[in-house]
């Protein structure tokens, strides 16, 4: 008896979470399974539901396809209408964001597919006039393509909404990338592929097979040796340019592979993408036995593999291995960055220059592994880590440091631990579990510098006794750690004098190349910007409204002052209510506010450190008046790159004079932005990064 297609995936789906049980009963034990069991994740997509009525409801619909396509998708039909009509239905029900056409090849289908295909609205229909297998029909739908992109999707899929809009993205992100491969799951929810990988025999394995997809061993975009062709995409002009799918695999079966390695040997990156999820019916159309049918040619298809691909399978990993992160990044340095919690960039100057440090490791080779000491995942910034290729770790499928440690810390040829409260945790685990690897302790800022004038502005000697603990386990943690990174050159200066004998390297904040932006004359008002969690931009604030900024009003009465910065304690949203004062909050984005407004000012009164409220206006050729701590350490010259000033008068008088003087305006505008180039941009940053974290 042959059971109709959607109660064999219902029965498929049954029997595959009864063997899971069963097999969790007998590693967990009942009480251990049942928590599993109630604990377990649902998937992070919505899955569109796989049944749909019976093909006698079958009714036209279309979709909403352009005559100007950015993106052509191909799909391969050989009967089997069920399987089409979901995932046809399904891009009629969430259209991609990106202009797209459906270019649907009936591989001379032996039903009545070719007559309904011609019923539904949008698509553009080739039909064969014989069957020529898979590889036959995606040629034939190439060569009717005219999109930029060629996607290749099976028709026994059911595309996620965002899937195709986060596969294209990943082309403007990374120019170099060839071919990018989406995250196939099945339809009860479990991973069924994470890109893939291949062995040295030319054998090949779908990582994560059976997983949770969420696994953050799956989360992040990652170079794979071969993304399968269910969901795939890459420049039509590249697919052309490499001959179409290669015709000695027809009719099918590692031709997918095959190309991955052409696309490599082109110059180009495979690349996996896990912000596009496509649910994939796997062996609905070809079935799923290797000794019979369709599927038996992926037998013989690997010795041709194999044969054609001889030289470059030599650096593939041997056969037999299970495929790890460590393995699947062998090749690269690989680095452990760990911090308090998962970096903000839009909130304060630490994380911006932690994003950017982990992203220029990125981009000199090396891979690298995040660790947030508080084990939380943090929504979009994690993703936004994890789309830079960060493997990101976090509850619940990371278990405490000791023990995650123990699993991973062989692989790792560098540590990078920030903040002293959380490297000193970690010293002695890092001592045991990653014995070969360097040992770096970022400070970020001397803590206990700041805490103590902190203190002392405060005439608060409980405050006083905590600086002085914090001083003693940062003095210890840079005596200890192999090397102990610092912001600039005075902090260095202080613990080499304080701690005899350890390496000191300055390593400061890191910003992109900006644009300089508008000129003086485009400009008006005055800008501070600040995360309010940090307590220095409160007195900094507070103090400038207090004591400048009645002198400035009366000598302006239009001059309006912008306060950003999240997090705001009822101190400063206070402010808001005294006149030409406008408190913003959290903003997503600085560069409007960076190129309206005519001067940044940094009126901080303590703290430590590099403020990245200078270094950050600096860039955007945006000129700054600051107090000479806030200035600190930073090369700073009064008159050339930033006006300085101590006092509430001096520091009023300083603003107006560059409000109303264009020539000194431009002067340190260009001047500051120069320094900045040299100091704190990324590239400045890229050779002695290389020699601390990856010894080249």
């Amino acid at each position: 008896m042959q059971w109709p297609a959607d109660a064999q995936f219902l029965w498929q789906r049954a029997l595959g979470w009864l063997q899971r049980g069963l097999a969790s009963l007998r590693v967990r034990g009942l009480a251990g399974s049942w928590r599993h069991l109630r604990q377990r994740r649902r998937p992070a997509y919505a899955p569109i539901p796989l049944w749909q009525p019976p093909e006698a409801a079958f009714a036209p619909f279309a979709l909403a396809s352009s005559d100007t396509p950015r993106a052509s998708l191909v799909i391969p039909v050989h009967g089997g209408f069920a399987h089409t009509l979901r995932c046809l239905r399904a891009l009629a029900a969430h259209p991609p964001a990106t202009p797209f056409e459906v270019i649907v090849v009936d591989d001379a289908s032996p039903d009545d597919t070719l007559d309904k295909l011609r019923r539904i609205g949008g698509l553009r229909v080739h039909a064969r006039a014989a069957n020529g297998g898979f590889i036959a029909a995606c040629n034939d739908g190439a060569r009717l393509a005219r999109g930029e992109f060629l996607v290749l999707l099976n028709n026994d899929t059911v595309p996620q909404p965002g899937w195709l809009d986060a596969l294209l993205g990943t082309f403007a992100a990374y120019p170099d990338a060839g071919l990018v491969g989406a995250r196939l799951v099945y339809p009860d929810g479990r991973l069924q592929e994470a890109g893939g990988v291949v062995f040295a025999d030319g054998s090949a394995w779908n990582y994560g097979r059976g997983e949770d997809p969420q696994d953050c061993r799956f989360t992040y975009l990652r170079e794979a040796d071969y993304v399968s062709g269910a969901a795939i995409a890459l420049p039509t002009a590249l697919l052309r340019q490499l001959g179409g799918l290669d015709a000695r695999y027809a009719p099918a079966y590692y031709e997918d592979t095959d190309l991955a390695f052409a696309v490599r040997a082109a110059g180009r990156r495979v690349l996996y993408q896990p912000a596009s999820t496509v649910v994939h019916v796997e062996g609905a159309t070809a079935g799923t036995d290797p000794a019979s049918g369709a599927k038996a040619a992926q037998a013989r298809n690997r010795g041709v593999f194999a044969a054609k691909w001889a030289h470059a399978l030599t650096a593939q990993p041997a056969p037999g291995q299970v495929p790890t992160p460590a393995l699947l990044h062998a090749r690269q340095p690989q680095v452990l960055v760990i911090d308090a919690n998962t970096p903000r960039p839009d909130h304060d100057s630490g994380s911006l220059r932690m994003v950017e440090l982990m992203r220029l490791l990125r981009e000199e080779g090396a891979h690298v592994v995040f660790w947030p000491a508080n084990r939380q995942a943090d929504g979009d910034y994690t993703r936004a880590l994890q789309q830079l290729g960060v493997e990101c770790w976090h509850a619940p499928w990371a278990p405490p440091l000791p023990v995650w440690l123990r699993r991973h810390g062989a692989r790792f040829a560098s540590v990078l631990a920030s903040r002293h409260y959380v490297a000193a945790e970690c010293l002695p685990l890092l001592r045991r579990h990653a014995p070969q690897a360097r040992l770096l302790f970022d400070t970020v800022d001397l803590h206990f510098l700041r805490e103590e004038r902190q203190a002392r502005l405060a005439g608060d000697a409980a405050g006083l006794r905590a600086a002085e603990r914090t001083r003693r386990q940062e003095l210890a943690l840079a005596a200890a750690y192999d090397c102990t990174l610092v912001v600039s050159p005075a902090e260095r200066a202080l613990l080499e004098a304080a701690v005899p004998g350890a390496r000191i390297e300055v390593l400061s904040n890191l910003h992109r190349v900006a644009p300089p932006g508008p000129g003086f004359g485009q400009r008006r008002d005055l800008l501070f910007v600040g995360g309010f969690r940090h307590p220095p931009n409160v007195d900094a604030v507070c103090w400038f409204v207090r004591e400048v900024w009645p002198l400035l009003h009366a000598a302006d009465p239009a001059l309006r002052f912008h306060c950003i910065g999240a997090e705001a304690p009822p101190a400063v949203q206070a402010l808001a209510d005294v006149p030409g004062v406008q408190v913003h909050g959290h903003v997503p984005d600085l560069a409007p506010w960076l190129a309206r407004c005519r001067i940044a000012v940094a009126p901080l009164r303590v703290g430590a450190g590099v403020k990245g409220k200078i270094t950050q206006a600096l860039m955007h050729g945006l000129p700054v008046v600051a107090t000479p701590l806030a200035a600190e350490g930073m090369a700073l010259r009064d008159g050339e790159h930033v006006l300085l000033a101590q006092d509430a008068p001096a520091f009023a008088q300083a603003v107006l004079r560059l409000l109303h003087d264009a020539a000194l305006w431009e002067r340190l505008a260009a001047h500051g932005r120069a320094l900045a180039h040299r100091q704190y941009s990324v590239e400045a940053a890229r050779a002695p990064l290389r020699r601390l974290l990856l010894g080249s």
